[in-house]
């Protein structure tokens, strides 16, 4: 990473992005100012490698442009999304307290920009301030919850409901018809919805005679009902 790409103060909208996630909306303002104080905004060019399984662990993340791929590597070199994090979202935090190295490949799925914090400064205030503990070990249980219903819906779901639900949560309440850009790239959905890219070309495929039809990034659900019905 080129650290010439570092910038040591945000801008307006890069802390009211940082401040608008649960973690932070959840600080008050003393220990918001504390964390903010001890944040670095540092920017990614697609594919540039945050970190690597193994490297020492040094930096908590928070997403504030942009999408992040946390991933493994098997012994034949196939990967393995883990998570993908978007605007907004943390990662990291289970690192304060694990340690001492990262349990994943970091990569910048796109161009993102990220607000990333010293573990060692992390952990200092944490032990001075019970109510940034007490948020991180929230952040991290949410997580937790996060990744039992991802297994449970892996287990239970087939690659149509898995990519259903995904379109269901993206149409606007109440809506009979709805169109949706994705905001990534359809390998990233892929990885965030546990399928290999061919699974799920082929999901896409069956969700035909839903009346949902594909066009690039965007996606047309001509019968919201009858995808709840997959």
């Amino acid at each position: 990473m080129d650290e010439m790409n570092k910038r040591l103060k945000m801008n307006s909208r890069e802390k009211n992005i940082l401040a608008g996630t649960p973690l932070m909306a959840a600080l008050g303002k003393p220990a918001l100012q504390h964390m903010t104080e001890i944040a670095t905004v540092v920017h990614f060019e697609a594919r540039d490698i945050l970190a690597r399984e193994g490297d020492p662990a040094e930096y908590f993340y928070c997403v504030l442009t942009g999408y992040v791929r946390l991933f493994r590597l098997s012994r034949d070199g196939r990967e393995a999304d883990i998570r993908i994090c978007g605007p907004g979202e943390t990662f990291g935090e289970c690192l304060l307290y694990l340690g001492p190295a990262y349990r994943y490949h970091i990569q910048a799925a796109e161009t993102v920009t990220v607000a990333r914090f010293e573990l060692s400064k992390l952990r200092k205030l944490a032990d001075e301030d019970r109510d940034i503990a007490r948020f991180i070990m929230q952040s991290m249980a949410a997580h937790l919850v996060n990744i039992m219903d991802c297994v449970a819906n892996d287990r239970l779901q087939t690659a149509p409901q898995r990519l259903a639900h995904y379109l269901l949560t993206s149409c606007p309440q109440n809506s009979t018809s709805a169109s949706i850009r994705l905001p990534f790239q359809k390998s990233l959905l892929a990885g965030k919805l546990g399928l290999a890219p061919e699974a799920l070309s082929r999901a896409f495929s069956s969700l035909k005679r839903a009346g949902v039809t594909v066009r690039g990034r965007l996606i047309l659900i001509n019968d919201v009902g009858a995808l709840r019905q997959i």
